[in-house]
C-alpha cells in the first residue's frame, strides 16, 4: 500500500492545501494528513478544531484513496514513521518555499533514508494564499470566499467575533 503524508499546520486549510490533497489522493493510496500542533505559531484555532476543520473539508477526497487526519508534535520523519508512510507530501507557492524544503528533506533523508519527498507546485490561482494572510483579511473585515471554504470562513469570522 502506497501511503502519503501531508503535514502542515492548517490554521486554517484552504483552498492552496485542497488543491495539493486532492492531486496527493491520486498519488496514493491512502493520506495520512498530519496536523502539526506547533504552539510556536501561536494558532487561532486549536488542535481538535482543525483536525476537524480539515476532516470536514477533505471527506469528498475519501474516494480517490483512503484520508486518515492525524495531529501531531513531533518530529515530522518520526510522524511518518509511525504512520507507515513512504512518502511526505509537500506543497511549493514560490522559489522561497523551495530553500527552506530543500533542507527539510535533506535532514529527512540523514534521519531515514527510505521515505521520498515529492513536491507539488501550488495551483497558479492559489499561489499567494496563505493562512496567515487569510487570518489577517477575515480579522480586517475582508472577504475571504476566494480563498477557504464557507465552513472556514463562517468559523474564522466566529474567532473574530464577526458574521458572514
Amino acid at each position: 500500500m502506497r501511503i502519503g503524508l501531508y503535514p502542515g499546520t492548517f490554521d486554517p486549510i484552504t483552498f492552496g492545501h485542497l488543491d495539493i490533497i486532492s492531486r496527493a489522493v491520486t498519488l496514493v493510496d491512502k493520506l495520512v494528513i498530519g496536523v502539526a500542533v506547533n504552539n510556536a505559531k501561536g494558532p487561532l484555532f486549536s488542535i481538535d478544531e482543525r483536525v476537524a476543520l480539515v476532516e470536514q473539508e477533505t471527506a469528498a477526497f475519501s474516494k480517490n484513496a483512503v484520508i486518515e487526519v492525524k495531529p501531531f508534535d513531533n518530529l515530522l520523519i518520526h510522524f511518518a514513521e509511525t504512520c507507515g508512510a513512504n512518502t511526505i507530501v509537500r506543497g511549493l507557492r514560490a522559489v522561497s518555499d523551495f530553500e527552506y524544503e530543500f533542507q527539510m528533506v535533506a535532514m529527512n533523508q540523514k534521519m531515514n533514508d527510505t521515505i521520498e519527498t515529492v513536491f507539488l507546485m501550488a495551483d497558479p490561482q492559489h499561489q499567494a494564499v496563505s493562512s496567515r494572510l487569510v487570518k489577517e483579511i477575515a480579522r480586517l473585515d475582508g472577504n475571504i470566499d476566494a480563498f477557504v471554504p464557507d465552513g472556514v470562513s463562517r468559523q474564522l469570522y466566529t474567532k473574530y467575533g464577526k458574521t458572514k
